[in-house]
């Protein structure tokens, strides 16, 4: 496996510039002096043929003609003369570079041909390279001062690090996080990520004792096995924050099963995170509100939040975006509540929202913030403040500052308004205490928080292997393959699925209306006729499934009716026979099933089942392999749990045999990489200890 050079990519000993120009408001000066001006305390060459010096420092003809060891090259040349440049920084030794230079892969066939040339080249020296295509890397950690890109200012040292694919997103970070005072340890733009991927590079954030907190910018997910393989042991526990664009599901109309048309890009992406920890950000703003509070603050013990305000209508609107957010208003102890009582004016409301009045000086929000700092019945605070006449804005700035330098919980302010609360809010952000423009927006982050907090502290669970025929399963599956996408018939479908371990109903398949009588006596009345077909995908919708036929007529005659049914809906229908089973005992409908994703590989789906599932949608996903508590889980995050569990006197379904069947369906997922999309609709959840049966099941292969 390649070595990657992270060392000599964060922290080189020397530098080479290689295409640096003496030109102004070009990217090739601009990145030569950035190093100079960023503090960077080691030797740069800059590399420039048709000069002798760039900004006043010698310059080479090309890299192989400087005399001393470089450890790191940065490239500005045309994207024509890359590859000749890394070849030469290859026969020089250097062990990493940064290619900023444009015109790769991202402008058609001939850039991409240029891109194979360059990781071609950085395979065969062993250069580890960020880039092409990209903004640069900066270095904030005072030992070295690296800012190798582009962009306008060096941002403040910090504890986050930030990953994007995209460089111009960049720029407008920096420039947002420099006027919040937001720090970063580490900041990088990999653009076409033609060697070094973002999973390269969260790993190396995971082990880095300067970042505590990642932030992650992704256009698409290439890589969501090798993510969930490097994340599904995160033992740093390190908060990552993800903001990914591209919400829309492209080539869902072409999936054929119910889980297929409902497993889209971004609820697989939603999926993946989730399972992983990830917390994902709408926008830019959002993923910094949150990496603030997990970067600045201690983690929630629970989600009981205290609110503490010289406003009421602020107090209120915070007070019901906490509990739409999924928090708790604390109910102060009696020694905080006297505290209050005492230290407030009597028209103040002490409990919770506790509001100390439109007058309230910093004594006010001392008492207040102070008193609460050390109730255990609160395990977070809001401080809000708006501007009255007579409010000394930075004396209560700096009394947050020392409350919250002596308190073991998180606190979060909001000084809303507009140029008043500036001066205060600069104190804050200076002492790195979390500012929100808006009180909701601090309850949000508090929210994601305890979240967090939760998932960080979720019980152990294990991936289990349960004992099937997979030679059977194996053999079935092998007979039906071939180059197109093709559907099991229903029969081998079933089979492979008993292979699994799954309950299935006793049926026989009849090839004319005599065979149907006799196999529906043998099975015993009443009885489901289903049409068997290659190329009847929902057979419902074709008129080929019939329920809870009584006896022998009924059964002669819905033999006949089912094919004609489906011949006049289906005239190409291709009718091996039709299924005569048993009927299931009542029981409460579900869907579960696989999809494979072009990234993240096997999915599993469970939610509402029948035939409204696409209109329902009431369905949760997670990446195969998933352990017994993600089936659990995904149960819990759909409207049917709460009917499984029984309510308004109906009893508890069978809830444990769902979770079993999610997890021999995920090893099957795993087992059987042909198997593009699988269906079981519905399977009938009988009474609690009564178990499940799966009613229909259709199973795509693709080769």
């Amino acid at each position: 496996m390649k070595t990657k050079n992270f060392q000599q990519i964060f922290y080189p000993s020397s530098i080479a510039v290689v295409g640096a120009t003496n030109t102004p408001g070009t990217v090739p000066n601009d990145i030569f002096t950035n190093i100079m001006r960023s503090g960077y305390p080691c030797p740069i060459y800059p590399v420039s043929p048709g000069h002798a010096t760039i900004s006043g420092a010698r310059a080479y003809k090309y890299v192989i003609d400087i005399p001393h060891p470089v450890d790191l090259a940065v490239i500005v040349f045309p994207s024509t003369v890359c590859t000749l440049a890394l070849e030469q920084c290859g026969q020089k030794g250097i062990k990493a570079a940064i290619v900023i230079s444009a015109g790769f892969k991202e402008t058609g066939p001939k850039g991409k041909e240029l891109e194979d040339k360059l990781k071609a080249i950085a395979d065969k020296y062993n250069i580890s390279v960020i880039g092409p295509n990209c903004l640069g890397v900066i270095n904030a950690d005072p030992v070295v001062q690296l800012n190798a890109s582009f962009a306008r200012k060096m941002p403040e040292e910090g504890a986050i690090g930030f990953l994007s694919q995209s460089g111009a997103l960049c720029t407008a970070v920096l420039d947002y996080a420099l006027n919040k005072h937001i720090g970063f340890s580490k900041f990088v733009s990999f653009g076409n990520k033609a060697d070094i991927n973002e999973v390269d590079l969260l790993q190396y954030l995971l082990n880095d004792e300067k970042t505590k907190t990642i932030l992650l910018y992704l256009e698409e997910i290439s890589l969501g096995r090798e993510l969930i393989e490097l994340l599904k042991e995160n033992s740093n526990k390190k908060p990552i924050l993800a903001l990914k664009s591209g919400r829309t599901s492209e080539g869902i109309a072409a999936a054929q099963s119910h889980t297929g048309s409902l497993a889209g890009s971004d609820e697989v992406c939603d999926a993946a995170f989730k399972q992983l920890g990830i917390i994902r950000a709408k926008n830019i703003e959002e993923m910094f509100n949150h990496a603030i509070a997990l970067t600045y603050q201690p983690l929630p013990k629970s989600n009981r939040i205290a609110i503490v305000t010289n406003a009421g209508g602020p107090g209120v609107m915070a007070a019901d975006a906490s509990i739409e957010n999924g928090l708790e208003l604390a109910k102060f102890n009696p020694q905080t509540s006297e505290v209050l009582k005492k230290s407030l004016p009597r028209m103040a409301n002490t409990k919770n929202p506790v509001d100390v009045i439109g007058d309230a000086r910093a004594d006010r929000y001392d008492a207040a913030l102070t008193s609460i700092s050390q109730d255990d019945n609160a395990d977070g605070i809001l401080c809000i403040l708006t501007p009255q006449s007579m409010t000394d804005i930075e004396s209560i700035a700096h009394l947050i500052c020392r409350v919250e330098k002596e308190m073991r919980k998180p606190l979060l302010c909001s000084l809303m308004g507009g140029s008043d609360v500036l001066s205060g809010i600069e104190i804050l952000q200076k002492r790195h205490i979390p500012h929100y423009s808006l009180p909701e927006s601090a309850s949000q982050s508090f929210a994601a928080t305890v979240r967090y907090a939760r998932w960080l502290s979720r019980p152990k669970s294990i991936v289990k292997k349960v004992e099937v025929n997979y030679s059977r399963a194996k053999g079935i599956i092998g007979k039906f393959l071939s180059p197109d996408k093709n559907y099991l018939p229903e029969p081998e479908a079933l089979e492979v699925l008993n292979c699994y371990g799954f309950p299935i109903l006793k049926y026989k398949i009849a090839k004319t209306s005599e065979e149907a009588v006799k196999f529906s006596e043998e099975i015993g009345l009443p009885v489901a006729l289903k049409v068997v077909s290659s190329n009847v995908i929902h057979k419902s919708d074709a008129g080929g499934v019939l329920l809870n036929l009584k006896n022998k007529e009924e059964v002669k005659r819905g033999f006949k009716q089912i094919i004609d049914n489906v011949q006049a809906k289906k005239r190409d229908a291709q009718i091996l026979g039709v299924i005569v089973e048993e009927m299931a005992p009542p029981g409460k409908e579900v869907i579960m099933g696989i999809k494979r994703d072009s990234s993240f590989g096997p999915v599993v789906m469970f939610g509402s089942g029948g035939v409204y599932v696409e209109l329902i949608k009431d369905i949760a996903f997670r990446v195969a392999p998933i352990t017994e508590l993600d089936a659990r889980e995904m149960l819990k995050e759909t409207r049917s749990y709460i009917l499984l569990s029984g309510i308004r006197g109906d009893r508890p379904a069978d809830i444990e045999s769902v979770e079993e069947c999610l997890e021999r369906l995920s090893q099957l997922a795993m087992d059987f990489p042909q198997v593009s999309e699988l269906d079981i609709n519905p399977l009938i959840v009988h009474a609690k200890g009564k178990g499940c049966h799966i009613i229909d099941a259709r199973i795509m292969l693709t080769i």
